[in-house]
């Protein structure tokens, strides 16, 4: 039996998943890719993986090709901490500003463009780049939109004269729900054709996920001395981003995507359709 090719976050928001993938085997007989969401979303894409964690907003511009998986994704009801715009300027005097962003990912900035549109009736300018950290906003912009480990970092290192904002909490006023970031997604003919491998895959995403919230303490550690945080920040972390996939969370992700396809960032609204799987 070949092996399934799975997607992997290599961002804080998936170490309880990495824990268990790389101390307690269960990446075994997997072939898996570690990388930031935007890898991975053109790699599924383009049929170089058959599962993946992927920005939420690209299954709603591929779903005639994918299935979601069901109960994971990558969500927060609230503060994100790691969604975050750094800007030269409040938010609400923000119009048609330049404003860099993250080339690392596609749903922040869906987000962004929503929340700055419908809540402050800006329309910015948007350009994406790579970001460097020691000039987080650059001379010929306002503000840029951080994600990921970078926006942590920055959440906790505020730099005087700068003004932050947590999209997940802007998302929460606007809307009073909660987002939904990151969804697995499948390709429909690995679904259909490897029922089996498929059912792996759910069963080491779904349980690696729980061991590794479970282990959360030895997952901390593991990363402690490689990254600029302490425990303390990373368990509070731990506890705001969520991973189940409840109706719920299946609503608020429909009106991200009624309000990105207002706003034309989509071309229709998908119907959420769940993989079948034992669960």
């Amino acid at each position: 039996m070949g092996k399934a090719k799975l997607g992997h976050i290599n961002f804080i928001n998936c170490l309880p998943l990495t824990y268990s993938f790389e101390k307690e085997g269960f990446g075994k007989g997997l072939n898996i890719t570690s990388a930031v969401p935007t890898v991975l979303n053109n790699d599924i894409v383009n049929n170089r993986l058959d599962v993946s964690p992927v920005s939420s907003i690209v299954y709603a511009r591929n779903s005639e090709k994918f299935l979601i998986m069901p109960d994971v994704a990558i969500s927060a009801d609230g503060n994100v901490q790691s969604i975050i715009l750094v800007s030269k300027k409040p938010i609400e005097e923000l119009t048609n500003d330049k404003i860099i962003l993250t080339a690392k990912s596609a749903t922040s900035h869906c987000l962004l463009k929503i929340v700055l549109n419908k809540a402050y009736g800006a329309r910015p300018n948007y350009y994406i780049r790579i970001i460097d950290m020691n000039r987080i906003i650059p001379e010929d912009a306002t503000a840029t939109l951080l994600i990921g480990d970078d926006a942590l970092y920055a959440n906790h290192n505020h730099q005087e004269g700068f003004y932050y904002y947590d999209i997940g909490m802007e998302w929460k006023k606007l809307t009073g729900l909660r987002m939904v970031y990151a969804v697995w997604i499948i390709n429909r003919n690995f679904a259909k054709s490897h029922a089996d491998l498929l059912q792996l895959v759910f069963d080491r995403v779904t349980k690696g996920f729980a061991n590794g919230y479970q282990k959360k303490k030895q997952a901390i550690e593991m990363i402690l001395n490689h990254k600029p945080f302490s425990f303390a920040q990373l368990d509070e972390y731990l506890e705001v981003i969520k991973w189940g996939f409840s109706q719920e969370h299946q609503r608020a992700l429909l009106m991200f995507y009624e309000m990105a396809h207002e706003m034309n960032l989509i071309d229709h609204v998908p119907k959420i359709e769940l993989a079948e799987v034992i669960r």
